[in-house]
């Protein structure tokens, strides 16, 4: 099918934008400890390449998995198959005219988005072909709609919304002040990643389903719960992020509120423990599973780090220190990679019929990746302490406080080479995988576990 040829090409040049920007990560911590190490890539040019890149491998992974599961999922074909390869070229081009923009030096947008703003423009078309596909697509199944299908439907309506509010710059008000201008900034960044995780947590459950064949789990109230936790941190939960703007007292308030309520989640994880311990055994020859109890781990650990640094008087040491990278960092690899991962392989085993990965194939790459990324998050959090106290707690200077910051980034460039290791495993991994795989026939591209969703909730 063309569709599910498209769809695995979308996660392959994904994983390539995994192993690109994990590259430029390698260059930017590097720069940090030896300047001038990397000369021909400047800071100012890697960090945007590292950012866009891997941004681009959580985005291209997800659409990817949303265009291949969706029609297994409501039993109808894609509206639109044709429309998925123009999505998928729109986004290639662009990708590449965002790249050509950084090597040239040549910005112009700002944090996430720092190409010149014309490239979002065609970013944000190419998305509505997914709005048309995916809404027209979902419609055709029968029934209401599982949990997962809501996350995916908020992830991509809200992406298209916040990305469009981050580009509000560009329209200056005549009373626009800089209080309320990086107020919506970081409002519309800080809502953009809850779109992303949106898409995949929702790919997530669909993974657990599609393995384990039970399909109560998405429908139980307990599913549709942790949907509106989310979706409402995604409306509200982005505020913390401006506790030192001095923005209105009711925005703070409202934001430590909402962050709060992420204890529920984690309340959840930690009585759920033993379950999730006891699973990781039973299933630790299986080589999904393996990718989604790390991703369990990771959202235990860095939603505790969440939490702590939602707290203001917490905040107040470690904002704007290399403790909001590590929680980034652990979003975005222990979380959001593991978990797609777990797609990536899911979906080339699928597509193919029988393992085209397994277990033995991704063991040094599992344990290089979560083993480095332990440590590279570590340091992290080490060096985010002390210059956040030597910051707040004395009149020291920038220059002497950075000085005894530097064996805790040494140790984070270090280990940040052994995760790109392991990132460099898994990604060969799943480029042999995708790339060779040979599509089923269309009399067997249905997945036999997926069936019509009951009329009712189960709890």
């Amino acid at each position: 099918m063309t569709a599910d040829r498209d769809a695995r090409l979308f996660v392959l040049l994904g994983v390539g934008a995994l192993w690109a920007g994990a590259l430029f990560g390698v260059v930017g911590s590097w720069q940090h400890v030896v300047p001038g190490i990397f000369d021909a890539v400047p800071f100012v040019k890697a960090r945007p390449l590292h950012v866009s890149l891997v941004v681009a491998w959580i985005f291209m992974a997800a659409v990817g998995g949303v265009y291949y599961y969706l029609p297994r999922l409501v039993d109808a074909p894609l509206h639109a198959p044709r429309l998925v390869r123009l999505h998928l070229w729109l986004w290639v081009g662009t990708g590449l005219a965002i790249l050509g923009s950084y090597a040239l030096g040549r910005f112009g947008g700002r944090e996430y988005w720092e190409f010149p703003p014309w490239l979002g423009a065609v970013v944000a078309g190419s998305w509505l072909l997914l709005v048309y596909n995916f809404f027209r697509t979902a419609f055709k199944g029968k029934g209401p709609w599982p949990a997962y299908l809501w996350m995916w439907a908020t992830g991509i309506a809200f992406f298209l919304f916040t990305f469009l509010e981050a580009y509000t710059w560009l329209w200056q008000r005549p009373d626009d002040n800089v209080v309320r201008d990086l107020t919506v900034q970081w409002k519309a960044y800080g809502a953009l990643t809850g779109s992303w995780n949106m898409l995949v947590y929702g790919t997530s459950m669909v993974v657990m389903e599609r393995i384990s064949g039970d399909r109560s789990v998405a429908r139980s109230c307990t599913a549709f719960l942790l949907f509106a936790l989310g979706f409402t941190n995604l409306l509200f939960g982005w505020a913390h992020h401006v506790y030192p703007v001095p923005s209105a007292p009711w925005l703070r308030i409202l934001a430590y509120a909402i962050s709060m309520t992420e204890w529920i989640i984690l309340a959840r994880i930690i009585r759920q423990w033993r379950h999730t311990m006891q699973g990781a055994i039973d299933h630790r020859g299986q080589l999904v599973h393996r990718f989604l109890y790390a991703s369990e781990l990771w959202v235990f650990l860095n939603l505790g780090l969440a939490l702590l640094i939602s707290i203001p008087a917490i905040n107040l040491f470690s904002h704007g220190t290399h403790i909001t990278v590590a929680h980034a960092m652990g979003s975005t690899i222990g979380i959001n990679t593991m978990i797609l991962f777990a797609s990536v392989f899911h979906l080339a085993n699928d597509a193919r019929g029988m393992p085209a990965v397994r277990v033995a194939d991704t063991r040094w790459g599992f344990r290089l990746l979560n083993g480095g990324l332990m440590l590279f998050w570590l340091s992290l959090i080490g060096a985010g302490l002390v210059k956040g106290w030597y910051t707040v707690m004395t009149d020291l200077p920038f220059q002497q406080i950075m000085e005894r910051v530097v064996p805790f980034l040494a140790s984070f460039a270090v280990w940040g080479l052994v995760l790109f290791m392991g990132i460099t495993l898994l990604a060969w991994q799943a480029v042999r995988a995708l790339w060779w795989t040979a599509p089923r026939s269309t009399a067997t591209t249905r997945s036999p576990v997926i069936i019509t969703p009951p009329p009712t909730l189960q709890s």
